[in-house]
């Protein structure tokens, strides 16, 4: 469980105190990441929801590793190789990682902020099928808002000019609005999780000491 906190600590510095993901600490975060990973195939480990919420902020990761393999071929091909369209895709990736492994250590503050506070009263809220059903929300969540900037990039696209259905167009428009709003919410909701975490992490650091 010591190596577990260590990645928490770690992974609370990569997302929500750095204000811009740098590459070393993206690839510690990835190495961490599947230390973590081939630590949780151990029938040692306790499955609890905490656990549920760390395994899949590892898993996050993996999409790291999508991105890097895609910039990666980009520098082998030469930047005129790159369209849009591909641009669009691994910066998606790249979003999902921070915004899913973000929301997945908010639910592990809130978790720790419940268990310091309200043990009893909140132990039938803090079960690993309620984690499970957190996590597959965020992910939903989180791959629907890389839908829509993937869909908004075609309409930049010259393909989108002629020829193509008019329901098509309304689609593309309406994610491209659609984008635009959620853009707009990136920094204030980003901003206001690092404020909630700190608020959190003070109250928890505070009640135990002495």
């Amino acid at each position: 469980m010591k190596d577990l906190r260590r990645y928490l600590v770690f992974k609370y510095i990569q997302y929500l105190v750095l204000p811009y993901p740098h590459v070393i600490i993206s690839l510690l975060g990835l190495l961490a990441s599947l230390y973590v990973i081939l630590l949780l195939m151990s029938s040692n480990i306790s499955r609890k929801s905490t656990v549920v919420f760390i395994h899949n902020v590892a898993k996050a990761d993996i999409l790291v590793v999508v991105s890097g393999f895609a910039v990666l071929q980009d520098a082998f091909q030469g930047e005129s190789s790159t369209c849009p369209f591909q641009m669009t895709l691994w910066q998606n990736f790249q979003t999902a990682n921070v915004h899913v492994s973000s929301l997945l250590l908010s639910c592990v503050s809130l978790e720790a902020f419940l268990i310091t506070f309200l043990p009893i009263e909140t132990r039938h809220i803090r079960t690993v099928r309620h984690a499970r059903m957190a996590s597959k929300f965020i992910w939903i969540f989180i791959i629907v808002e890389c839908i829509v900037y993937q869909l908004a990039s075609l309409k930049d696209l010259n393909t989108t000019s002629l020829g193509t259905p008019k329901h098509t167009l309304v689609l593309l428009n309406f994610c491209n609005g659609t984008a635009a709003l959620l853009k707009s919410f990136i920094y204030p909701i980003g901003l206001l999780l690092r404020i909630i975490n700190v608020y959190l992490f003070y109250k928890i650091f505070f009640n135990r000491s002495p």
